[in-house]
């Protein structure tokens, strides 16, 4: 077979091929021509960053017959010979295959003899973090002092995983993802070279695709150009990579925003049964999303855009949707990406997320619902400073032995009391009595859920329960103790609501029952402990096994007990 993929055909030969990362050639280049390199180095960073082939330049570099130079010349023969891998001083070890104490070992062994062809030997590991602990604890003291005509160079995508003791011993490089940008310039530099023409669109998109990563690119163009007739459009790569072209995802945005739940759902029907992946297409929208928020947020930023392009549509789009609705539409599809990883039916999971996202917010609250949520609002925060005052008042009458503070306290308390919740303790005994604690932890488990659906069906009702929490459950009802006690009675308003919404949310109908927090805390203890003063009881009248044991023995007529 006489075709090579582009990745190989174009792996980098000098450090000015390595493209976004001239923080690391720079380095090395100027560390080479002092002649001040080190004796190990650490290269990490995502896959496709070119830490592999920098590693084999520096040693194409250090044992150039021109040394000391900033690039090899590709020309003499011991560049030939480490680029060919005719010349066995630069060895290359895949460490995912040789993890054993034995196979360090080797290295140790061979290490202390001079190179044979080249005035360095250069040992590069590959995926290093693959290497046993015990191994790496083999390698400790040869990489700290090695001869002097020996270099390693460890190469990971996982550096977390080496040992720090390895870690001190070695200068570290961290590899950078590569801008979308940078990938397109060293993708047009090739194509020119090669003398295919792919359009700027398709160009981009592949960029996008690889994320970060030129051998990806290089990888997913490979595919494009076969994949295509003449000229590699921006179809092609779609096509390629099952991704989503941008008119499709404006469509869907707007669709969704205007809440047309069937063209939503029609539109992506369309998508997987066109062979599209569920996952890139979530991948998309998400970066789409972010690309209209971030052009929202600050337009001149227009160069920071990864997925989108400014055109008209984009722009309308822009000024339909607001910033508030962009994020929350964002935060679900985030978590529908991290559901459909563990799923064998993504579309199900994308199907609810469209669903939520459309109907999360109405186009216009109505009047009555925005005074109620006012009223509410207004009431809180008197409260709030009412037990502000009430708590001054409390302790300026403690440090204080003149009556009159206090009177004013009791007169404030007892008018408090007159407008107080009377809090149902029959029917909350009742159900603490029969109360079970899965009953509770399932409850509990919804409660987030049940809190959001109430926020979307009545912003009012929401506002009155938000700051409470289930704390016992039975089989028909549930005790839910508020922050303060106006908060209880302003639940009764929307009793009828909120019950309803709970019972959707927990597949049956259930009671709620509120009562403050500092009146649950006087009947959880008197529940407690009147458990407790059962318990004693029960204990106290168990027969002593002794008495019973000497009745067994002597019969009951002949025994006496005597405390």
């Amino acid at each position: 077979m006489s075709y090579q993929a582009l990745y190989r055909v174009w792996r980098p030969k000098q450090f000015q091929d390595v493209v976004g990362q001239t923080h690391i050639t720079r380095t090395l280049q100027n560390a080479i021509v002092q002649e001040k390199f080190s004796h190990a180095y650490v290269f990490s960073g995502p896959r496709g960053t070119g830490k592999t082939s920098a590693a084999k330049i520096f040693a194409k570099t250090i044992n150039c017959e021109h040394a000391p130079v900033k690039e090899p010349c590709n020309e003499c023969a011991a560049c030939l010979g480490i680029q060919d891998g005719s010349i066995s001083d630069v060895i290359e070890i895949d460490a995912a295959s040789n993890t054993s104490v034995e196979d360090i070992r080797e290295i140790r062994d061979k290490v202390k003899y001079a190179s044979s062809s080249v005035p360095y030997k250069v040992y590069i590991i590959d995926e290093v973090h693959m290497i046993s602990v015990n191994a790496f604890n083999a390698l400790l003291k040869t990489l700290e002092e090695p001869p002097k005509h020996v270099v390693f160079i460890l190469a990971t995508t996982e550096p977390h995983k080496i040992p720090l003791t390895i870690l001190s011993r070695c200068q570290r490089f961290d590899f950078k993802p590569i801008s979308n940008q940078t990938i397109v310039d060293r993708m047009n530099t090739i194509l020119e070279m090669e003398n295919i023409e792919v359009s700027p669109e398709a160009l981009e998109t592949v960029a996008l695709a690889a994320e970060g990563g030129m051998r990806d690119a290089l990888s997913i163009l490979d595919q494009a150009i076969s994949y295509s007739n003449d000229t590699v459009e921006l179809e092609d790569v779609l096509a390629v990579t099952g991704g989503v072209s941008q008119q499709i995802l404006t469509d869907i945005v707007k669709v969704m925003h205007e809440k047309d739940v069937q063209s939503a759902l029609t539109m992506l029907d369309k998508l997987i049964a066109g062979g599209k992946d569920p996952a890139r297409f979530v991948y998309d929208l998400i970066y789409f999303m972010r690309d209209l928020l971030l052009f929202k947020s600050a337009p001149e930023l227009g160069g920071l855009l990864e997925r989108a392009r400014v055109d008209e549509s984009f722009k309308a789009i822009t000024e339909q949707v607001s910033n508030e609705w962009i994020q929350e539409a964002i935060m679900e599809l985030n978590q529908c990406q991290q559901e459909i990883k563990w799923t064998t039916s993504p579309k199900v999971f994308i199907e609810i997320a469209i669903i939520t996202i459309t109907n999360r917010y109405q186009k216009q609250e109505s009047a009555a619902d925005t005074q109620d949520a006012a009223a509410v609002m207004k009431l809180t925060s008197k409260l709030d400073q009412l037990e502000k005052e009430i708590a001054g008042l409390k302790q300026q009458s403690a440090g204080n032995t003149q009556p009159a503070p206090r009177r004013e306290v009791q007169r404030t308390q007892a008018r408090s009391s007159k407008t107080s919740f009377k809090v149902p303790y029959e029917r909350i005994r009742n159900v603490v009595q029969q109360a079970e604690k899965n009953l509770r932890k399932q409850v509990q488990g919804q409660w987030g859920s049940f809190l959001s659906q109430l926020k979307t069906a009545n912003a009012p009702a929401h506002a009155t329960i938000q700051d409470s929490k289930p704390v016992a459950v039975s089989e028909d009802a549930v005790v839910v103790a508020f922050k303060y006690e106006i908060h209880c009675s302003l639940f009764l308003d929307h009793r009828q609501t909120v019950e309803t919404v709970l019972g959707s949310v927990m597949g049956k109908s259930l009671t709620i029952i509120p009562i403050p927090e500092q009146a649950w805390q006087e009947v959880r203890t008197e529940f407690i402990n009147h458990q407790e003063q059962a318990a004693t009881r029960e204990e106290e009248q168990k027969p002593d096994p002794i008495v019973e044991q000497a009745k067994e023995l002597v019969g009951e007529d002949l025994l006496e007990v005597h405390d």
